[in-house]
């Protein structure tokens, strides 16, 4: 797994920057039938820990993966994952 990127999505829990093609907010009507379909077909991980769904991240496998943490907050995070940066302060689950 040399030069690829881990990305906390929140309580310690790790996805590969490279594998995630969406971070959505959870409200709308769609990504609840998301959810719950990926629920009826086992393709889903809740790393939320019990806490409020604030973002649903969706893999290049078809995954969907539950956080808690806001999904502008993850953003930022993937961003930093990036070539071009170069900056080594990251943001702490304040906003939890």
């Amino acid at each position: 797994m040399a030069g690829q990127q881990l990305v906390n999505v929140g309580f310690g829990n790790y996805v590969l920057a490279s594998r995630v093609v969406a971070i959505v907010n959870p409200l709308s009507s769609p990504m609840r039938r998301l959810r719950d379909d990926a629920k009826a077909e086992g393709r889903l991980v809740d790393v939320s820990q019990g806490r409020k769904t604030r973002a649903i991240l969706v893999t290049d496998s078809n995954h969907v993966i539950l956080s808690a943490i806001s999904a502008d907050t993850l953003g930022q995070r993937f961003a930093q994952t990036g070539p071009s940066d170069t900056s080594n302060d990251y943001e702490d689950e304040d906003d939890i």
